[in-house]
């Protein structure tokens, strides 16, 4: 990206999180799995920020937006139960994950954030057979950046 690319994209990020609360950034990989992941979410509305691999675009955006009308307002986040309404296509759980995991992801969100704290959650969704990254057989290529419990 050229400097005006990256002054235009930072502009469009942070008008994002002043109109929405958030923006969601998508990066598609050639040669390994693509990922989106919010920020400005823990800034705006005191929850975590959402990282999801390996899904496209628009179920991405779908997911952050349900995740924040659901928690927004307090209620507490189930970390690693299955949670069915965050997508009607099928269950997911929703991990902690160290953001150490994710310096090299989340760039958009170590630059906005600087030094202050900030957190994330990965989205963590069944393969085509409904099976989780848990359960035995499971397949399918989805980075998994913090721990599902068994």
């Amino acid at each position: 990206m050229t400097d005006e690319q990256i002054k235009e994209y930072f502009e469009k990020l942070n008008n994002n999180i002043k109109e929405y609360g958030y923006h969601v950034t998508n990066i598609l990989e050639s040669d390994s799995p693509g990922f989106c992941y919010s920020t400005g979410i823990y800034q705006t509305y005191k929850i975590p920020e959402i990282f999801i691999s390996s899904l496209p675009k628009g179920l991405c955006s779908e997911i952050i937006e349900n995740y924040v009308e659901a928690f927004k307002d307090g209620k507490e986040i189930s970390l690693n139960e299955k949670l069915n309404f965050l997508t009607d296509r099928f269950p997911v759980y929703l991990i902690d994950v160290p953001i150490t995991n994710l310096k090299e992801y989340v760039l958009s969100s170590i630059k906005i954030y600087g030094d202050k704290e900030f957190k994330y959650l990965q989205v963590i969704y069944p393969d085509i057979e409904g099976i989780f990254p848990n359960e035995a057989g499971y397949d399918y290529d989805q980075d998994i950046m913090g721990a599902l419990k068994k």
